[in-house]
């Protein structure tokens, strides 16, 4: 699954085109290295969000299968990490 259309369908990012914005200005980085948001996520991986003041950093879990998937399951397909 793209990282994109991954993090709107697990509700880390409100819009798949808010996600492409910040892939496209270097915000978001998969496994320490800028991600296109045409990159493929796979289980393991690690991806952070540089906002201005802070960062996060969530761990992938599993890869929703469907477009969407509910708040109350996000859990289940990522974890958030604190450094």
């Amino acid at each position: 699954m793209r990282i994109d259309k991954f993090l709107s369908s697990v509700n880390i990012l409100k819009r798949r085109k808010i996600a492409q914005d910040m892939c496209e200005n270097g915000v978001v980085t998969l496994n320490n290295i800028i991600a296109k948001s045409s990159k493929e996520v796979r289980v393991g991986d690690i991806i952070r969000l540089h906002y201005l003041e802070y960062t996060k950093i969530y761990q992938v879990l599993a890869i929703p299968t469907t477009k969407t998937i509910p708040k109350s399951q996000s859990s289940e397909y990522c974890k958030e990490i604190f450094e």
